[in-house]
């Protein structure tokens, strides 16, 4: 009689304080058995088997379901996944261990260890010594197996690697760091081992009261592992023996401490060490249970994938170090170009040299080294050249669209990588889809639990979507975390929107001396005393932010500053002083950002043909970028069409705006402006004398408090909510209006003209 294949079945599945015993067909929480009916048990079980990939509604089906025609498919797996959630004390909405993908099917997201794995045979003569339950699951592990041999070759249970030191006795320092680098760069093309991010493991080292630089022993690596729920600590070691290079990697179950897997190659000199590493770096995969398929597939040589210098890597090492131990991006930077120098073709180093650029504030140096990446990506690895190519659309041409479906790829591909979830949360936050991109957000720190950026920009996007009380939550547990060093800036933005004075004056004292927030802090509480109408304190803290910026060489920051002073200045009424501050933005630093915030100003203050001579050089020099066409220029041309009275040509104008309008167009600037083509859009009314349109307008900015914060804008679209509902002979409205602006602005400097004007109109409904 024939028989079923031999398949390997794993005898205990370990995930969380879970363990799924496949012998016996029990789920035990912390050694207590859970009960679980049998098809629960069984959708549990194929999840497992496929930890970190999504199993569509239509698999399942096929390998639990298929024998009985008769049931109601649907509402039997919506039934057992309830179930399931229930066992393990789960929710949908904010999964620990399942998530839904919507219309699709689902994935389970925790790390899942395996233990005692034996090679079981199923055959149609096998008589059952256990409960039926369990028969069913043998069933349930055939039909998987027939499942997975119809589809491309992947691993059981992904691997989640925490990657150590090499142990360097050679003597030469060249291999201190470098060879851990060159590792990561080749298990990192790997779509089924997933390595723990270095914030991740820095985060950790600063939790168990490590030193920066710190070397990952063993033992450290070991306990980092365990401390960050991984699966494998991989630690190697090089020793120098009779002229020739010994290379030996061991590959320990966290949990255990017992050896998963080993390797071991000679390299006949130093200038082979590369070579061998790839080796060996394949070797380890294939031990792991990576299929030989997928390791013929992504396997690009290190001495094209990144460099086949030594030297060059060794100075790539020491900068990207230098960024992630103490975030020092400045102090990083004579690293990359050394490693250029000694290999021009080094395309990862020109990414990084970008990046760091990038983090201090230079968009031309940013987009200079950028391209430079772009043009020799055509080596690297397939995640590289995703990387690459995403980063490219989104900071040099600003093409949104072809950035997104790059990380879409990646996280495809490389569903484990936080940075690509971080990046696509990052567009959907640009595009104001802050649903979609709070999900990203939140499967990036699953990724990446202390990473303390992706933890702001979780409570960032609470905001957007004023859901203010979910926003303090996560902020005080990414401060329980120890995950909260980015964070003033967003509490101060948060104590804001609360108002609740006391505590942005804490948020604030915190920031003082912080390279990197205490600038970004300073600004935004120029942003507040305007908001309040204390415009000369405001323009004080507008230059004590650009000197803070220029302290640190991030000119182009500074320049920023002082283009939001000029805009507010204009909205204000100021004429004069807006034109002083736009010259000094020009004067500092050119970018994106930069010229709109001028053009925007000289646009408000009698300035058009400037204005519209920025907006075309703009259109001219990134004629792809997203934000640049949906947002900026339609906002310019419509308020230059306003300043010479076609109100009509600035609402056609404004109407390619109304997609994306609701996003935040610089998504890493949080004073930055916001909602402009909204405001516009209720000038535009206001000058056609549309009242009741005008108004629903600025009532979208008052609505949308967790977006404009403290812009100028969200004072005064109460000013001119009073002038719509005045149009529309709404008295009783507009005098409310009218009312509650003075009352914001009750303390406010006498001689700003708007607060004159505003003054003059309510004393005629009185």
């Amino acid at each position: 009689m024939s028989t079923a294949p031999d398949i390997a079945t794993p005898a205990t599945l370990l995930f969380g304080e879970f363990k799924v015993d496949l012998r016996c067909g029990e789920l035990r929480k912390d050694g207590t058995r859970i009960k679980l009916q049998e098809q629960p048990f069984q959708v549990l079980t194929v999840l497992l088997l496929h930890s970190g990939e999504m199993v569509s509604r239509e698999q399942l089906r096929s390998a639990i379901w298929s024998a009985n025609t008769f049931v109601d498919f649907d509402n039997s797996l919506n039934t057992a996944i309830n179930k399931v959630r229930e066992a393990l004390g789960d929710s949908s909405d904010r999964p620990r261990f399942i998530e839904t993908v919507p219309r699709r099917g689902y994935r389970f997201i925790a790390p899942v260890t395996v233990t005692d794995a034996k090679e079981t045979t199923l055959n149609r003569n096998w008589k059952p010594a256990v409960p039926i339950a369990v028969v069913a699951l043998a069933s349930v592990l055939i039909l998987a197996w027939f499942w997975q041999s119809r589809h491309a070759p992947h691993l059981l249970v992904k691997h989640t690697i925490v990657l150590g030191d090499f142990a360097n006795s050679t003597g030469d320092p060249v291999f201190d760091g470098t060879l851990r680098e060159g590792l990561s760069v080749e298990l990192s093309q790997s779509p089924f081992l997933g390595l723990v991010s270095e914030e991740t493991v820095s985060q950790t080292l600063r939790m168990m009261a490590q030193k920066l630089g710190v070397q990952l022993t063993p033992e450290i690596t070991r306990e980092v592992c365990q401390r960050t729920n991984s699966t494998v600590a991989l630690n190697g070691s090089i020793a120098l023996i009779g002229g020739r290079y010994d290379l030996v990697l061991k590959a320990i179950d966290c949990g255990s401490g017992d050896l998963l897997a080993g390797a071991k190659i000679q390299a006949k000199d130093k200038s082979q060490v590369l070579e061998a590493l790839d080796k060996l770096a394949s070797q380890i995969r294939n031990k792991l249970g990576e299929s030989l398929a997928t390791l013929q597939k992504y396997n690009t040589p290190l001495s094209q994938a990144t460099t086949s210098s030594l030297e060059a890597l060794q100075a790539y090492t020491l900068g990207d170090r230098t960024e992630i131990e103490s975030g020092d991006f400045a102090g990083a930077l004579p690293s990359y170009p050394r490693a250029v120098a000694i290999d021009p073709n080094f395309a990862m180093a020109y990414l990084a040299l970008s990046d760091a650029y990038s983090d201090i504030g230079e968009s031309t140096s940013q987009a200079l080294y950028m391209r430079k990446a772009f043009e020799l990506r055509t080596g690297v690895t397939e995640w590289e050249k995703l990387l690459i190519e995403g980063d490219y659309y989104l900071y040099c041409t600003g093409d949104i669209v072809k950035a997104q479906q790059s990380f879409e790829l990646f996280a495809k591909l490389y569903p484990d990588s936080d940075y690509a979830h971080n990046l696509l949360a990052s567009f959907y936050n640009m595009l104001g889809q802050y649903d979609t991109a709070l999900k990203e957000y939140q499967q990036a720190l699953r990724l990446s639990p202390l990473n303390s950026v992706l933890h702001r920009d979780v409570v960032l996007t609470y905001m957007l979507l004023d859901r203010v009380e979910d926003a303090v939550s996560a902020a005080k547990h990414a401060l329980r975390l120890g995950a909260g060093s980015n964070l003033p800036p967003i509490l101060y933005s948060l104590a804001f929107y609360q108002n609740d004075n006391a505590e942005m004056a804490r948020q604030a004292a915190s920031a003082t001396g912080k390279p990197g927030q205490e600038d970004m802090v300073l600004a935004m509480q120029a942003d507040t005393a305007a908001y309040f109408g204390h415009l000369e304190k405001a323009r004080e803290l507008s230059r004590r932010a650009a000197d803070s910026a220029d302290e640190l060489g991030e000119k182009e920051t500074a320049a920023d500053y002082y283009a939001t002073s000029a805009l507010r200045e204009a909205l204000f009424g100021n004429r004069q002083k807006a034109t002083e501050q736009a010259a000094v933005a020009r004067k500092h630093a050119r970018g994106r950002d930069v010229d709109y915030g001028v053009a925007l100003a000289l646009a408000y203050t009698g300035h058009e043909n400037q204005a519209r001579a920025l907006a075309e050089e703009l259109r001219k020099k990134l004629p792809e970028d997203t934000i640049l066409k949906t947002q900026y220029l339609p906002t310019l041309h419509a308020r230059i069409a306003l300043a010479t009275f076609s109100s009509k040509e600035a609402l056609e104008i404004l109407k390619v705006a109304s997609h994306y309008e609701l996003g935040l167009p610089a998504y890493s600037n949080y004073n930055w402006p916001d909602l402009y083509p909204v405001y516009v859009r209720g000038e535009a009314y206001l000058a056609a004398r549309q009242g009741d349109k005008a108004a629903a307008e600025f009532q979208k900015i008052l609505d949308h408090r967790g977006l404009v914060l403290n812009e100028p804008i969200g004072a005064l679209a109460r000013l001119e909510l009073a002038r719509a509902y005045w149009i529309e002979s709404d008295t009783a409205r507009s005098r409310a209006a009218y009312q509650d602006f003075l009352t914001l602005w009750k303390d406010a400097d006498r001689d700003i003209p708007i607060l004159k004007q505003a003054k003059a109109e309510y004393a005629k409904l009185q």
